[in-house]
């Protein structure tokens, strides 16, 4: 038993024990305001760029359910009248409009739609993606410029055209992939393109602060229905991947929302320029 006071005894162990001792009692010490803003995009206008499928669906969905309008683009009008619906569904607004990344005048009508129904922009999602398999040998230039040019030129018009329509105090979030720090065979151009979101990300944050925060996600391997034949459970890149990674597994797309929400919160109004890495831990993990 302890014989000392109640003070030196919680001193001892740790301030949070002295904390939850006082409570319900009169505390005769002087007490520190404290005060910090919660992680939400509740009421935010939020523009999801490839927003109808894999993970930018799953990032338009998720910042609906947690109370954010959202335009969710695609190049396919079926795609979009799809996640629109779902977004409705969930109880958020939704404005309906088809984009193509390599057009900019495809992109000022986006920022013109948000605007006219949003009234403005707090958070742009750049989730557009292009990929191409072949070695860095075989690749030729058609399909290296059609990778760099959705996956990397994409990101820059995105943010040249929605950018003037953010909010002070807004967020633009690209994402980047793991392929832009490791090694993976046969996706050279795709690499190169992540490679470039990530230092295009930290050059737009230098450039747009104070007022807009620009960072990136890079996710790991995630499920998606286009990819879920590849990281099936039993194949042996699956077993691979799990063998590696510290969590034992692949993400399913939704665990990557969370660090969306994140960083389009005020939460993280002095956070920008940084890569966040939702991998689960295989990037710092060793075979």
């Amino acid at each position: 038993m302890w014989h000392g006071s109640v003070k030196t005894y919680c001193m001892r162990h740790s301030r949070r024990a002295f904390r939850n001792y006082h409570v319900g009692t009169v505390r005769t010490e002087t007490m520190v305001a404290y005060e910090h803003t919660p992680v939400s995009v509740s009421d935010k206008r939020v523009v999801v760029v490839g927003g109808t499928s894999g993970i930018g669906q799953a990032i338009a969905l998720g910042f609906a359910s947690e109370g954010a309008d959202v335009l969710a683009t695609s190049r396919r009008e079926s795609a979009v009248d799809e996640t629109a619906d779902a977004i409705e569904d969930l109880g958020a607004n939704a404005v309906r409009e088809t984009c193509d990344v390599t057009d900019p005048a495809s992109l000022e009508r986006v920022r013109e739609r948000a605007v006219e129904e949003f009234g403005g922009v707090d958070v742009v999602v750049a989730s557009q993606g292009a990929i191409s398999r072949e070695t860095v040998r075989d690749i030729d230039d058609d399909a290296w410029d059609h990778v760099t040019d959705i996956a990397l030129g994409g990101v820059r018009r995105v943010t040249q055209e929605l950018a003037p329509a953010v909010a002070d105090g807004g967020s633009i979030i690209n994402i980047s992939s793991l392929a832009a720090r490791l090694s993976m065979a046969n996706l050279p151009a795709y690499s190169a393109a992540k490679g470039g979101v990530e230092a295009f990300t930290r050059a737009s944050a230098k450039e747009l602060a104070p007022e807009i925060r620009v960072n990136a996600i890079a996710p790991g391997f995630v499920i998606t229905p286009q990819n879920a034949d590849t990281y099936a459970e039993g194949t042996e890149k699956r077993e691979r991947i799990d063998e590696r990674t510290p969590l034992g597994r692949v993400a399913e797309r939704e665990e990557i929302v969370g660090a969306a929400v994140f960083l389009a919160s005020d939460a993280a109004s002095f956070v920008t320029g940084e890569v966040v890495t939702v991998d689960g831990g295989f990037a710092d993990s060793a075979f």
